[in-house]
């Protein structure tokens, strides 16, 4: 990936193959003079295939559902059409008559959007737009729509539901067409609600334009239920290697080259900061996990010797607004730098000149990397983008394939700058540092936990010993999942015996709120009451069983009798077999007597047993005759016959 003067061959043949013949003044139906005009001082002349196919369609009031690589110029695709429809109007509008809507899932996005179509709006007489994002007063906002009226809204779908929710002087019913841009995205951030919600108040009778750089199915119930009769729109690419080799069918800008490297877990950030050293000079976005990997990596690599004085740019969700488009427009600026962030960075922004993407951590949802990689390579420029991935995670590669992001193969440097040691010392002697890893690490495994393609990243098989070095963190962190789960802790080497409470912050403001934070605890501590010991439990006596009820009795004796006939026809059976003879039979059912007695020869003793059988033979007749069994009476026939 190293600079050179001129692109290669493949790239200038790339280039070539990202614009149509078609130009924008040739197109049909034809394009108004002014539009043609706008587009000609934004140096647009000739068309991307996105553009040529969708731009007719649009304007023979066709719906179109449009599935384009990121990059591929679809912005142009429906704010053309947008401006050309209502500058066919017979009449001005109204000021709160709304005839087009353009939705988009970010306020970034929308932005940029609103900022790229503001030259062919001007070209529109009697025709005003808004933005409507979040972040701004909402009353400011109300009032302003209230009072002015708009006829293009282009927004994030929270804040257009709120205003249309709140507003009746906004009038649809005379609305043309309808924008919704990156719609999975919309989707998968849980605004399905609010988007149908906007589309119930819209006529039927509308234009209705889906774009987005992948397709899913939530997308395509919402075509269904958004779309009359929808054109379907894709526009697929062909990658080939530096040979000129095809690698099959691409979702990714034609100028771009993707990679991707396996890594030691151990070695990854050392081979992270030597390949941003090789690119120095570059504009370049790394991608993170979480925001807090964010936050700790925007730290660590401005202080590392090898990177001193290349600009770093933290970007993520959790930033404020303000800072948030800040960082965004500093990095805009700049001719070379790092913006380390996260996928909020990764869907429809155009950041010009970005040379390398970096993907450090491989994103959760694999369709957010062809959106990430896409930052690089627009329009008709070239671009690279890697991947940085574990040895247990190359299946990843043969899967991209197979969704049609062919990536070829980069080897590791083999002599790298361990940074493992600077980190550690800058962790001993910043508490900030310190915790900033900790917290990274956790949020990166948990991530991990989450990942949508669990069969290729299984955070069970996670070095986290491994991993807390490439984080350089000076303990492993206490957390459930290396608890409880056996998580493997090899490669991990303490520094010694480290007192942690004793690391302070550089900074001499959060060091005195910490100390008094301690003074306070210990204060609290002190002042507290002893507490008291655990006195054992006294033994209570049982309770006195509760009285049987004489329904309870009746059940508990009617299944004694039954277990108990139950057990003299079994044993009755075995003598009728010959299994057991008439002295077993009459010890086993009771009639003989204990001792010997009965069976001894002895007069008295065989009275008095004949005496009891007579009784028993009496009782079980009885009983058998309460239950009504056959077999108890068969006994008893049987007895009476041997006697």
């Amino acid at each position: 990936m190293a600079s050179s003067s001129s692109p290669s061959p493949a790239t200038a043949a790339a280039r070539k193959r990202a614009l149509t013949e078609q130009q924008f003044s040739e197109l049909t139906p034809v394009l108004s003079p002014e539009v043609v005009e706008a587009l000609d001082r934004g140096g647009f002349r000739r068309c991307t295939p996105v553009q040529a196919a969708t731009i007719p369609l649009l304007l023979t009031h066709k719906d179109v559902a449009v599935d384009a690589a990121t990059g591929s110029g679809k912005t142009l695709a429906f704010v053309v059409p947008v401006v050309e429809m209502l500058r066919r109007l017979p009449s001005p509008p109204k000021p709160h008559q709304v005839l087009a809507i353009i939705i988009s899932p970010t306020r970034e996005l929308s932005s940029q959007i609103y900022n790229v179509a503001q030259p062919f709006f001007a070209t529109l007489k009697g025709v005003s737009s808004i933005l409507l994002v979040g972040g701004l007063d909402i009353q400011v906002e109300l009032k302003k729509v209230e009072e002015e009226g708009a006829n293009i809204l282009v927004g994030t779908p929270g804040k257009l539901f709120d205003i249309m929710e709140r507003l009746d002087t906004l009038e649809y019913k005379h609305l043309e067409i309808l924008i919704l841009d990156e719609a999975d995205r919309l989707l998968d951030m849980g605004f399905q609600k609010q988007v149908t919600s906007i589309i119930s108040k819209l006529p039927k009778l509308r234009r209705t334009g889906l774009f987005s750089a992948t397709q899913t199915e939530a997308v395509e119930e919402l075509a269904k239920a958004g779309l009359r009769n929808p054109v379907r729109v894709q526009v697929k690419t062909e990658a080939k290697d530096g040979a000129q080799q095809d690698l099959g069918p691409s979702k990714t800008p034609l100028g771009l080259r993707l990679e991707y490297m396996i890594c030691e877990p151990a070695k990854k950030s050392s081979q992270l900061v030597d390949f941003l050293v090789q690119n120095t000079g570059k504009k370049i976005m790394v991608y993170f996990a979480t925001c807090a990997c964010v936050d700790y990596w925007s730290v660590v690599l401005p202080m590392l010797n090898l990177l001193k004085g290349s600009p770093v740019i933290a970007y993520h969700g959790k930033m404020k607004q303000g800072p948030r488009e800040k960082a965004l427009a500093s990095f805009s600026a700049l001719s070379s730098g790092i913006l380390v962030c996260t996928d909020v960075a990764a869907r429809g922004l155009d950041i010009p000149h970005v040379d390398l993407i970096v993907q450090y951590d491989p994103p959760q949802d694999p369709n957010v990397f062809v959106h990430r990689a896409g930052r690089t390579a627009r329009y008709d420029q070239e671009g690279d983008a890697i991947v940085f991935l574990l040895p247990t995670e190359d299946a990843y590669v043969d899967f991209l394939k197979l969704r049609g992001v062919p990536l070829m193969e980069r080897e590791c440097s083999p002599d790298i700058v361990d940074i493992v040691p600077q980190i550690r010392t800058a962790a001993l002697e910043d508490r900030n540092i310190m915790e900033k890893g900790l917290r990274a690490f956790v949020s990166f495994v948990r991530s991990y936990k989450e990942h949508h393609c669990s069969f290729i990243f299984r955070w069970k098989g996670l070095e986290v010993g491994k991993l807390a070095m490439e984080y350089g963190l000076l303990q492993i962190p206490s957390m459930p999942e290396v608890k409880h789960n056996n998580l493997s802790l090899k490669g991990f080497f303490p520094l010694g015996n480290i007192d942690f409470s004793q690391i302070k912050f550089k900074d001499k403001t959060r060091e005195k709120q910490r100390q008094k934070a301690l003074k306070r605890k210990a204060e609290e501590l002190a002042n507290e009451p002893p507490v008291p010991e655990k006195r054992i439990p006294r033994e209570r006596p049982d309770k006195p069983k509760r009285k049987q009820t004489g329904k309870q009795r009746q059940t508990i004796q009617s299944k004694e009798d039954m277990d108990e006939l139950t057990n003299e026809y079994r044993l009755l059976k075995k003598l009728k077999r010959g299994v057991i003879d008439e002295d077993e039979y009459e010890k086993l059912t009771g009639f003989g007597g204990s001792d010997g007695e009965g069976s001894d020869g002895d007069a008295a003793g065989r009275g008095k047993g004949k005496e009891r059988r007579s009784k028993e033979q009496k009782k079980l007749k009885q009983r058998g005759g309460k239950t009504g069994g056959r077999r108890f009476e068969v006994k008893s026939k049987l007895k009476s016959k041997r006697r």
